[in-house]
């Protein structure tokens, strides 16, 4: 893997913010940030575009605003121990967000890295929007907040070992979390914390590091977490020993959100072995037993009457028919211009979170308590007090490390009905979704189709018109909090959240004159979400693959049209970046062929290359209870991230984003049929596999040239884009319906009923 050190960064600005010293026993601090808004790039080529709304403010720059009022009541406090604890309002569901936040600690207090303990925050609806893990926000809204806090805790320390050594606070020294007079008199943070706490709360200023001057963020950082992930020591949900609470499990309808209408056999399931209690549930049966084969026995037991669901008749086929009928009409007619028009389909995707959806819940008279994987607390614990019937004060939500999420842990699904279950039989649960449940009933990506025509005249680009039409993206979760989770539900104010996701997150990076992107949904009751990356991937797809089509039209190579048509050089490096690395252009045997795909959002931008083999002998391999297909041979990516904190967890996150590009590209969806996903575990959803993993991967990570931007979603665009631009070139058609292989049903679908298959026993069998 590539390696790129950061370079001092002079052109950072340097500025003071406003924080306090709260009254604490030891040193407690917190920031109060005001917001950095964003400010509109600009346009060079020859037709220039007008700026979109997120050229304007993006997604994240209202995220951050939005979190920026409460920033205050985030706090680090300094222990005895020489030791920093700090309660993280995030979620840590794998992508190093508890390891960036204790550089950034680190960075400022001058201290290692191992004395800061980043933990993860309970639900604190006083918050309100500031504990929100989503759209790639995490580092841009709690950068200046943690620093700032940092940068008051190393001021007082000083102070008040300079007070007490009667010299002045700027002689001294810092050094590993020591503070080193020129006399030769030391202390360790941990014995200055409760001198240096305060007796009240105190408005004060700090300024953090010059950027020049950091030695720990800008450097590959190994997970804090990493240890405790191979030892099988990290704690999650499913790890959670509370007393009495005993596995659980929901026997689920065979269509979306059918219900129930009656239990024939309650009495005899309930007197199954192991089982003890069966109850009725919004979502279907829930069952609590002595283990989770206990549960499943029973689950495959029960015997349902099923009403209808929410979507009982539909299929691709139906769903794809009201999409076309919903797509709006284009504007620009091809009036003394040429033309590329286009449609392009995406099938529905599964969110595929290696952690199935999980909770434990301990609901008693008058209070309850519930942990799960959140990232979305406060809502989760202000609709479980709704449904509860108690005040927001007696619920405690406690958010626990997630085994992965692409945007699934925004909602507390499982959550809601362990509560649930746990209020109706008056004991605790640990209540775990099957992996049939995560297929059948978990979130997706919606099915979508985007509808393109460019205009062109004498070597310009004169307009571009993309109409994206989707099933529509469940946003019921809100900003984090009750208010806009209700909002989002009804008519009106779903369809505006949406609009207001889309508009703030895609902006066109090249000069293609008069540009409209619109967004139109289908309200259709699928379970959907925002999987990783949003309206992006499928948007910018269809977008890059145009400009295949346009740079071919107007005779030029792909790569020179995209540099010449980019608006500003930031896209230019990361694109030559690899270019130069993947040597575009190299010769290559017939089926096999290169492509590259670009993508700019959340202040940052991506490059990514990949090499695809198209020819029969890779195509028809053969692999057990699988389809095999096309595959990417060589991808290299270069991230612009703005600051890369931690430029080793930026590179995992681009391997992961680039493992979900080849997969929606290639092989990575569900079939829907009769109102209900055929895919039921992971043998049949083919998220990118070792077989089409390429064998030679680089990721280049940019120097340093501002504020951190996002980046933790930012490669998936790019990466599908550059396997369907590379596709096209090998097969010589451009591709338009995706993933390629979705037309291919290549295993036997579980059956609807039971809900979910028998206890896996079989696992020797297949080791050789």
């Amino acid at each position: 893997m590539a390696d790129q050190r950061r370079s001092p960064l002079p052109g950072l600005e340097r500025r003071k913010f406003l924080g306090y010293l709260l009254a604490a026993p030891t040193l407690a601090v917190a920031a109060r940030i005001g917001m950095d808004l964003a400010s509109p790039e600009t346009a060079s080529a020859a037709i220039p575009s007008l700026p979109e709304p997120a050229d304007l403010l993006d997604l994240g720059d209202a995220l951050t605003l939005a979190a920026s009022p409460t920033s205050n009541l985030i706090a680090l406090q300094l222990n005895r121990d020489d030791t920093v604890s700090f309660a993280l309002p995030r979620a840590e569901v794998g992508q190093g967000i508890t390891t960036t936040i204790a550089m950034l600690i680190a960075e400022e207090l001058d201290m290692p890295l191992s004395k800061v303990h980043v933990s993860l925050a309970d639900a604190r609806p006083e918050l309100v929007f500031n504990q929100l893990t989503g759209g790639s926000n995490s580092v841009r809204s709690m950068y200046h907040p943690v620093r700032t806090a940092s940068a008051i805790a190393r001021a007082r320390l000083l102070a008040t070992a300079a007070a007490q050594w009667g010299v002045s606070a700027s002689s001294l020294s810092v050094r590993d979390g020591v503070i080193s007079s020129k006399t030769g008199k030391t202390a360790s943070y941990g014995s200055l914390a409760e001198a240096a706490a305060s007796s009240r709360t105190e408005q004060v200023t700090a300024e953090p590091k010059a950027a020049g001057s950091f030695k720990i963020v800008g450097t590959p950082q190994n997970r804090i977490d990493a240890h405790d992930a191979v030892t099988g020591k990290k704690q999650f949900t499913m790890d959670l020993q509370i007393p009495n609470a005993l596995p659980a499990m929901v026997c689920r309808p065979p269509t979306i959100n059918g219900t129930v209408k009656s239990v024939q056999n309650l009495a005899q399931v309930k007197a199954m072995p192991g089982i003890t209690d069966v109850a009725v549930i919004s979502s279907g049966v829930a069952v609590r037993g002595k283990t989770m084969t206990h549960c499943m026995d029973a689950v495959r037991a029960l015997e349902v009457a099923w009403g209808a669901g929410s979507v009982d008749g539909e299929s691709d086929a139906t769903v794809l028919k009201k999409l076309k009928a919903a797509t709006l009409p284009m504007a620009v007619p091809p009036v003394l211009t040429s033309s590329v028009d286009a449609e392009f389909t995406f099938a529905f995707a599964s969110n595929s979170a290696l952690e199935t959806n999980c909770a434990v819940a301990d609901v008693r008279p008058g209070s309850a308590e519930v942990w799960a994987g959140l990232k979305s607390p406060i809502t989760t614990q202000e609709q479980i007090a709704t449904m509860l019937g108690m005040p927001v004060t007696a619920v405690k939500v406690h958010v626990m490390q997630g085994g992965g999420s692409f945007g699934r842990k925004l909602f507390g699904d499982a959550a809601l009905e362990a509560a649930e279950f746990s209020k109706k039989i008056g004991k605790p649960v640990k209540l775990m979704w099957h992996r049939t449940d995560d297929f059948r009933h978990g979130r997706a990506h919606p099915m979508s189709l985007s509808r393109v025509r460019v205009n062109y005249a004498l070597g310009n680009v004169v307009s571009y018109e993309q109409r994206h039409t989707s099933v529509t993206t469940d946003f019921g979760h809100g900003l984090g909090e009750i208010l806009t989770a209700v909002a989002a539900k009804l008519p009106v104010g779903d369809i505006g959240f949406s609009q207001t996701v889309f508009e703030l997150s895609q902006a066109m990076p090249y000069d293609f004159g008069v540009t409209t992107q619109l967004l139109n949904e289908v309200p259709l009751k699928f379970h959907t979400g925002s999987m990783r990356n949003v309206y992006s991937p499928n948007v910018v797809c269809a977008r890059e693959l145009i400009v295949d089509q346009l740079a071919a039209k107007m005779g030029q190579d792909p790569l020179a049209f995209r540099r010449s048509f980019f608006k500003n050089d930031r896209y230019r490096a990361v694109l030559d970046k690899v270019a130069q690395a993947g040597q575009w252009g190299r010769k290559m045997p017939a089926g096999m062929a290169q492509g590259i795909g670009f993508h700019a959002e959340y202040k940052s931008c991506c490059a990514v290359l990949v090499e695809i083999d198209c020819r029969p002998s890779t195509v028809n391999r053969k692999v057990r209870d699988g389809v095999t297909g096309p595959r990417v041979t060589k991808a290299v990516a270069a991230v612009d991230a703005g600051l890369p904190i931690n430029p080793r967890g930026l590179e995992a996150q681009m391997l992961g984003c680039l493992n979900d590009g080849i997969g929606l590209a290639l092989t990575e969806s569900l079939h829907i049929d009769k109102g209900l996903p055929l895919e039921g575990s992971w043998d049949n959803f083919f998220y990118t596999r070792q077989w089409n993993t390429p064998p030679d991967t680089q990721v280049f990570v940019m120097p340093a040239n501002g504020d951190p931007g996002g980046a933790g979603e930012l490669g998936v665009a790019a990466s599908l884009a550059a396997v369907a631009c590379a596709y096209g070139r090998a097969v010589g058609k451009m591709p338009t319906s995706f993933p390629i292989n979705h037309g291919t049903l290549s295993f036997e679908p579980l059956p609807r009923v039971p809900s979910i298959p028998d206890s896996p026993v079989d696992g020797l069998s297949y080791v050789s």
